[in-house]
């Protein structure tokens, strides 16, 4: 049993337990807020050119009966569900919601991205401008000081030319062991050389 709660205590404080709650907890309340932005603020606009253009006080009256109507829409005790029809203020409210929501999530993962790229372009500019420490330990064993930019430049520059001047060496030992002892290839591309000749 005490093993149990162990695995229970362990599966709980994951990481991804814990980053799914919070996600649910947030995405309760972001979908309060949209509810109220699209309730309180569209809405009543929605609402106001729907009143001027086709006479209908609000989006919940706005819908197409497919047989029978009722006589007095304005009755509040008329109870729709006994008549067939299409409810087109329902279908315009979830399009309010989707826009307004995929319109918020636009903005705040544009915002983490902004954030993202920019936190990425400082760390390569750190990275960029750190020295390691063989440097460091390099530079004092010359008698380089940090503070002296010039001497700093130098001596990078004189260690890239050293390190090119070491790969192309490389490279050239390279060739000639291969020139030493030819692979098989090398000896088939040189028999068709000769052929062509």
């Amino acid at each position: 049993m005490k093993k149990f709660f162990e695995e229970f205590k362990v599966f709980i404080t994951r990481g991804n337990v814990i980053d799914m709650a919070v996600g649910v907890t947030v995405g309760s309340a972001f979908t309060a807020i949209v509810t109220a932005v699209s309730t309180n603020i569209i809405k009543p606009f929605i609402n106001w050119i729907i009143s001027i253009i086709i006479g209908a006080d609000t989006l919940s009256q706005c819908f197409t009966f497919l047989g029978p109507k009722p006589a007095d829409l304005t009755d509040p005790n008329l109870d729709l569900t006994l008549y067939n029809y299409i409810d087109w203020g329902a279908f315009v409210n979830a399009i309010i919601n989707f826009l307004v929501i995929a319109f918020v999530l636009f903005c705040v993962v544009k915002a983490i991205n902004t954030f993202n790229e920019k936190q990425k372009e400082m760390f390569d500019k750190i990275k960029g401008n750190s020295v390691s420490f063989e440097d460091r330990k390099a530079m004092k064993s010359q008698g380089i000081k940090m503070k002296d930019k010039e001497a700093v430049k130098a001596y990078f520059e004189a260690k890239a030319k050293a390190e090119e001047e070491a790969k192309a060496a490389e490279e050239e030992a390279a060739r000639l062991e291969r020139e030493a002892n030819p692979t098989v290839e090398d000896l088939l591309k040189d028999i068709r050389e000769l052929l062509k000749k």
